[in-house]
């Protein structure tokens, strides 16, 4: 199919509507982001791109990135990972404390905050240098040198990230981080820190529309199974507490970032990345969300 039609034609739809969304603040360098920005790229397992405007332009995925960490520690981990954490939908806010209590200790899902977290602990007691180990599995998933950690967006998150600090030391008093907290908030800050185009982010991404194989490198990025896995975390969960609003209106597996960008996948087809710094007030793009909503209308494809 050729989907520049659709992407053309709903990208200059939604480019003028009014945005009530708003820039994330609480992260000092994600508030200053031009509001305006929006860009939209798609890439197929056959290496067929569309794209639309500032598709080029690097942004922060911040929790975009924790599919590629659950990715990391999955390989490493295996089941015994789910003894650490959930896979249901929150059903509240991606920093929540009360839930995380009401749990023991056990994060819900790994695609919250606190989830994150303890992917990080899990990563940090199986590498040797995991900030460089992440980033580098992160670059030959995506087939790309050119990704790294921003240090600007780390630090500003290390500054403002006391909500983070509470999650963690709650789970260490619940036993469920087994290492130096200071290093795992670093690992997970700069996890969010890292920054793509549209165009990188849906080319990484594609090992998940293509079962977990990498389609331009031929490696298996995580066995079929796994990769099913994970796609249905992100179907429960990868959109907070909109995660069945989410469902409900594209029928495809994503996953957004409070920097404004959602990434989605259709198994066997596409990764498709979409930015637009407005967030709607659960944390997700506006745009974003409305722009994949019309897609996959207007293609009549999705999971379901």
């Amino acid at each position: 199919m050729n989907y520049q039609k659709p992407i053309h034609n709903i990208f200059n739809d939604l480019k003028e509507i009014d945005d009530p969304g708003e820039v994330a603040t609480y992260i000092p360098e994600l508030a200053g982001v031009e509001p305006d920005k929006f860009g939209v790229h798609l890439t197929t397992l056959d290496d067929q791109h569309y794209s639309m405007g500032d598709s080029d332009e690097k942004f922060s995925i911040q929790s975009i990135a924790k599919v590629l960490s659950l990715t990391f520690a999955y390989k490493m981990e295996g089941d015994y990972l789910w003894q650490r954490m959930g896979v249901e939908p929150s059903g509240a806010p991606f920093n929540s404390l009360t839930l995380l209590e009401y749990n023991n200790g056990i994060p819900r899902n790994p695609m919250i905050n606190s989830g994150a977290i303890v992917v990080c602990d899990i990563l940090i007691s199986h590498c040797t240098h995991p900030k460089a180990e992440l980033i580098e599995f992160i670059r030959n998933v995506s087939g790309n040198r050119d990704i790294h950690y921003s240090d600007r967006v780390a630090e500003s998150e290390k500054r403002t990230g006391h909500r983070n600090s509470s999650l963690i030391y709650l789970m260490k008093a619940f036993g469920n981080i087994q290492n130096d907290i200071e290093e795992v908030l670093d690992l997970y800050f700069n996890l969010c820190s890292i920054e793509m185009t549209c165009r990188e982010l849906a080319r990484t991404f594609l090992y998940l529309a293509g079962y977990g194989s990498c389609p331009y490198t031929s490696d298996n990025v995580i066995s079929v199974s796994k990769s099913k896995r994970i796609n249905a975390i992100m179907q429960l969960c990868g959109m907070y507490d909109e995660a069945g609003e989410f469902s409900f209106r594209t029928g495809l597996p994503g996953k957004s970032g409070v920097g404004g960008g959602i990434v989605a996948v259709l198994p066997n087809h596409y990764s498709i990345a979409v930015w637009s710094p407005k967030l709607n007030p659960k944390g997700n793009s506006f745009k974003g969300m409305e722009f994949l909503e019309r897609f996959t209308t207007e293609t009549e494809a999705s999971v379901f």
